[in-house]
């Protein structure tokens, strides 16, 4: 039987896996120390949906290793997907750019992502700190992918014009619907793009431009939004492996 693990954070997301575990029959537990209580250690299937600070020593515990998109998988996919000039770098580079740039970690959230100049990037991390630079775009609306052995089994839209969604309960229409399944089906069938078992894709519309990526995500710490819960169960169950 799965057991979905969680910290100690209650958040919505996290309450409404919780619920979603809970009427699948999965047990669930919290974890609310750095060493996992050696009766977890012995669940049958760990499930995990962590926050990044803990998740590598906590999954490490359990002998899991926790599925993660390549630092730079965004700026070696095709362009037609990207709609928009990426390119990896590092801080150290990043501070001599003088035009500003949509800036940020490839995969954490270790600073704020948005647009700097090279002079006002955040001080206190190493120089060689990786950060993806990006040609500033304006997205028109925002969407977020759970993905499962390249099939597409939740998303929901986050953000509209730059606004969170939520007090308008993430509704969509059929026809955002039906333009988002044919993009992302365009990706997921494009064998050249390397995705994990478990992935979270966002993709968005740039205005005066068309649907684009805006960025891969690990799964197991992802925000869920409006995603039916039970299916980002599913997707959870694969987002780590033996180590």
């Amino acid at each position: 039987m799965p057991t979905l693990l969680l910290t100690p954070r209650y958040t919505d997301d996290a309450q409404a896996l919780w619920r979603a575990a809970i009427e699948l029959g999965w047990d669930v537990e919290r974890i609310t120390c750095w060493d996992v209580p050696a009766h977890l250690l012995e669940v049958e299937e760990p499930v995990f949906y962590l926050e990044a600070l803990m998740a590598p020593l906590l999954a490490e515990q359990f002998q899991r290793r926790l599925l993660e998109p390549p630092i730079d998988w965004l700026p070696k996919l095709p362009e037609p997907y990207r709609q928009r000039s990426i390119r990896l770098s590092t801080l150290e580079q990043a501070r001599q750019i003088e035009t500003a740039a949509f800036i940020k970690p490839p995969n954490d959230k270790s600073f704020p992502a948005r647009v700097y100049t090279g002079s006002e990037l955040p001080n206190g991390y190493p120089d060689e700190t990786p950060v993806l630079i990006s040609e500033i775009v304006q997205w028109e609306k925002e969407f977020r992918c759970f993905i499962l052995n390249r099939t597409l089994k939740t998303f929901s839209v986050y953000l509209h014009e730059g606004v969170l969604q939520r007090d308008n309960h993430f509704a969509h229409s059929p026809e955002e619907e039906a333009a988002l399944v044919e993009f992302v089906g365009e990706i997921l069938a494009d064998e050249t793009i390397d995705l994990p078992q478990a992935a979270v894709v966002d993709v968005g519309v740039i205005c005066d431009r068309s649907w684009a990526v805006v960025e891969q995500n690990a799964a197991w710490g992802a925000g869920i939004y409006g995603c039916d819960p039970t299916q980002v169960l599913e997707v959870l169950r694969h987002a780590a492996v033996s180590a």
